[in-house]
């Protein structure tokens, strides 16, 4: 066994968890992720176990465990500490028998030795353990590797990607969170195996690519492409990285630019505007927004006589498409209809004059924006450097007019009119098709004009007058 003087702090559950396990005649020691992330000075969410003891051991040393995986030799261990009740996932060391579906093991075996539970994980950076007193456990060069941001598999990256196909996507995606590479014998392994990404389902593959695409290395998704993992779950990408674009606004062909524009969200003043929590679920949108939201491009793409490239409608029917997209890969219906209506309206076209910011928002709808300005961004960003500076200047004053509506409150919607419904009943006005043209030919004149908005004015204007 080989030790390093690595010094981890433990949660003092997890540790007396650890102490429990030992005191009763047993080997036990935190391992994978949260040995990694500890490693790496960041906070683990998680902190799993593992331990020579069996499944039913555990459930007599403990008083309050969960049958969570016990086929597999998991049993969770609940332990209260400063009044909050948290759970441990402890496993039984195991050698994994043959991997039937791709994704899980038809049998395991349980081994009183770390060592054979160590070999069966799935890169080196997660094949560390580490115990409170003896230290850390590596096997297979793991803290170097993370070191030097390499990720490689443990053993032969054939084996093991024909065990688990989703570990080519977790590859990938962990070179992006690390900012490293994908050794190279893996990284082949990939390529050779992509295809059996089919095996897995829609939900992990999804989740494999927001945490890429949330990483600070999101255009790392070029690795997919690359290794053919997008010619699986996303073949409509593989057309983008085919489709050239002679056009003057563009340098780049169709998928560059997607990912140009997914790594061109303006992190920093998202954050500053938004606040940390409400950052994340943003920025996770906004990417998804980015990597798909010229995804109609090739089925719009014509040439005319001077040889320029036109992609007229591409909004409309990328915003479509991407429905179509985050269906299959079972999205939420929030994030599908986000997504949706930015990809609709992600040109940004828009005139900076209030008048028509207040058309275009109203027309759009509010819940775009701001965000409706960072896609215009990111977008521009990864164009070319003609007229640069004059769209960045719009979009300053772009920005700059929004706030300067928002801060007054002018009518963008119904629910902002100063007459109601009610109102115009009131007034004799049955409901009906009448009073829904009555009240929008006043929302369209206090958007033109928000001092407007009164409903004195309003009801003698439209009402008492007509």
């Amino acid at each position: 066994m080989e030790y390093g003087n690595v010094k981890i702090e433990l949660p003092s559950s997890a540790a007396k968890v650890i102490a429990e396990i030992e005191k009763a005649g047993f080997e036990a020691y935190v391992v994978g992720g949260c040995v990694r992330d500890s490693i790496l000075g960041k906070k683990p969410d998680d902190w799993d176990i593992t331990t020579s003891a069996r499944p039913q051991e555990i459930k007599k040393i403990f008083r309050s465990t969960v049958d969570t995986g016990i086929k597999h030799g998991t049993v969770t261990v609940l332990m209260r500490e400063s009044g909050k009740l948290t759970g441990y996932e402890v496993t039984t060391y195991r050698i994994d028998g043959d991997y039937a579906d791709g994704r899980h093991p038809k049998e395991v075996k349980f081994t009183p030795e770390l060592s054979e539970d160590l070999k069966r994980r799935d890169f080196t950076i997660n094949a560390m353990a580490y115990h409170p007193e003896r230290g850390l456990v590596d096997l297979f060069s793991g803290r170097e590797d993370l070191e030097k941001k390499i990720i490689r598999c443990v053993g032969d990256p054939n084996e093991r990607f024909s065990e688990d196909a989703l570990r080519m996507m977790r590859a990938i995606r962990f070179a992006a969170v690390l900012g490293g590479t994908v050794e190279e014998k893996t990284l082949e392994a990939v390529k050779a195996h992509a295809a059996d990404l089919s095996k897995i389902s829609a939900e992990r593959i999804r989740t494999e690519a927001e945490k890429l695409l949330v990483s600070d290395n999101p255009y790392y998704f070029k690795l997919f492409y690359e290794t053919g993992l997008t010619k699986v779950f996303l073949p409509e990408f593989d057309k983008c990285m085919e489709t050239t674009q002679e056009n003057p606004h563009h340098c780049y062909d169709v998928g560059e630019h997607l990912l140009h524009s997914t790594e061109n969200i303006n992190t920093e003043k998202l954050k500053e505007e938004l606040g940390e929590e409400a950052y994340k679920d943003n920025l996770r949108l906004l990417r998804i927004t980015m990597i798909l939201h010229d995804i109609g491009k090739p089925g719009c793409k014509t040439i005319d006589e001077n040889g320029i490239a036109h992609f007229k409608g591409h909004p409309a029917l990328g915003a479509k498409m991407a429905e179509d997209i985050l269906k299959r890969l079972k999205f939420d219906n929030d994030t599908i209809a986000m997504a949706k209506g930015l990809i609709q309206f992600h040109e940004g076209r828009y005139a900076a004059e209030k008048k028509l910011l207040r058309r275009a928002i109203n027309s759009a709808g509010e819940k775009f924006f701001p965000l409706m300005f960072y896609v215009y961004e990111a977008d521009t960003l990864a164009q070319s450097m003609f007229m640069r500076e004059e769209k960045t200047e719009r979009l300053k004053e772009l920005r700059k007019l929004y706030a300067e509506i928002k801060a007054s409150a002018d009518a963008l919607s119904l629910k902002d009119l100063a007459v109601k419904g009610g109102d115009l009943i009131a007034c004799g006005v049955k409901p009906g098709k009448d009073m829904g043209e009555l009240l929008n030919a006043m929302l369209s004149d206090v958007i033109d004009e928000p001092s407007h908005n009164d409903k004195e004015y309003l009801i003698e204007k439209y009402v008492t007058k007509k």
